[in-house]
């Protein structure tokens, strides 16, 4: 049981790094299977490293003008 809530807490599938981010799943999706953001595919699911999603806001975040 260990390895499946430490699994959670690093791993979110493509449906809640759409609600965490507010890009589609789709998206998602493109840039796992184009190799641009690492990725887990366990069976029909697609998981996404948190520090993956973390890396993207912190590429697209644009410092403030003030």
């Amino acid at each position: 049981m260990a390895v499946v809530a430490k699994l959670e807490t690093e791993y979110v599938s493509v449906q809640g790094a759409e609600t965490m981010t507010g890009r589609s799943r789709w998206s998602w999706r493109r840039d796992a299977y184009e190799g641009k953001i690492a990725s887990v595919k366990l069976g029909a699911k697609l998981l996404i490293p948190i520090v993956e999603i973390r890396r993207v806001i912190a590429e697209n975040t644009r410092p403030a003008v003030k």
